[in-house]
């Protein structure tokens, strides 16, 4: 028995309280609705705010002997849906920015009928000199999967995977000038500098191809993926790429919470990669014993049938690769 003061009885007035512990059944129930109502909550977060807190990166590499000083824009797995309007307005306003070169690792599309405002999305950079590779979302619509599965290993693609426009949305970008590296190899002039580009196609889906580099002498070679797998950054780093740039990993897109303001701790890349290198800056050690830079985009959006981030907002890097 305990004695509170009721208002309702006046001051003073001695009331019986049952003060009975909670059964253990009850506390299962109390913390379950804790929990329940976190996880709720988490979800809500997750979708409505850091889904759309869109983040540009700078990030600065250093290529010995590059006489100059190139800007490259970095956008990747985009995962576009008709009506995304703050997306929208968001990738317009990266030319703003006026980087040397715009390069698009993949995952534009995450409905048949994105294709169109994707490219109105993109039509300030367009204007601008670029290349792009496929990723498998440009390929093909996105599907439902249990998310726990990819603890088990990298997705695979559906049997029954709808197509998408791929060539409408490819052509658009080689009508602008950008160059398609599907397996592909082409060398420019941009910023006063020779660069050398070599990509590949998906090798998420195991259609890459490396075909080498142009004949010349560059000042920088540009290894593009879309999945960062482990043996296609080898190959671009044996063959003596400078810089090597993909997407594909969403940055783990559920991540464990950091104060860095980077981001947090991956849990998966959905390849081989390690999740430490999820997203940003990392190096690989050469054949030659030089080093090559590697950046992995955690990317602007995520597929439509899993439209959640935590701890890891959607973002494009702008790069400053100088000499060193």
């Amino acid at each position: 028995m305990t004695t509170t003061t009721d208002p309702a009885f006046g001051a003073g007035t001695a009331r019986a309280e049952n003060t009975r512990p909670r059964t253990r059944a009850q506390a299962v129930a109390a913390a379950a609705g804790a929990l329940g109502a976190l996880g709720l909550g988490t979800l809500i977060y997750a979708n409505r705010v850091e889904l759309t807190r869109f983040t540009l990166r700078r990030a600065e590499v250093a290529v010995p002997d590059l006489p100059g000083e190139l800007r490259v824009l970095h956008i990747s797995d985009i995962h576009y849906v008709p009506g995304q309007r703050k997306k929208y307005r968001w990738l317009q306003r990266l030319a703003e920015l006026e980087p040397d070169l715009v390069v698009n690792t993949g995952d534009n599309l995450s409905d048949p009928r994105a294709v169109h405002e994707v490219l109105e999305a993109l039509e300030p950079l367009m204007g601008l000199p670029g290349c792009f590779v496929p990723g498998s979302n440009d390929y093909y619509a996105p599907r439902y999967k249990n998310p726990l599965k990819y603890f088990r290993g990298p997705s695979t693609l559906h049997p029954h995977a709808t197509t998408l426009p791929t060539e409408e949305l490819f052509g658009a970008f080689e009508a602008a000038g950008w160059a398609n590296l599907t397996n592909a190899h082409s060398a420019a002039e941009i910023a006063g500098l020779r660069l050398e580009f070599s990509g590949v196609d998906d090798p998420h889906l195991e259609l890459d191809a490396f075909t080498g580099w142009p004949e010349g002498a560059p000042a920088l070679k540009l290894g593009v993926a879309h999945a960062p797998v482990r043996r296609v950054l080898e190959t671009f780093a044996d063959s003596g790429a400078g810089l090597v740039l993909a997407g594909h990993t969403h940055g783990g897109q559920v991540c464990l919470p950091s104060l860095s303001g980077q981001g947090g701790r991956a849990l998966v890349t959905n390849c081989d990669l390690p999740t430490k290198y999820a997203k940003g800056l990392h190096t690989a050690r050469r054949a030659d014993g030089g080093v090559t830079h590697v950046h992995v985009s955690a990317g602007i959006g995520t597929s439509a049938k899993a439209p959640i981030r935590l701890f890891c907002p959607p973002e494009a890097t702008l790069i400053t690769v100088k000499g060193a």
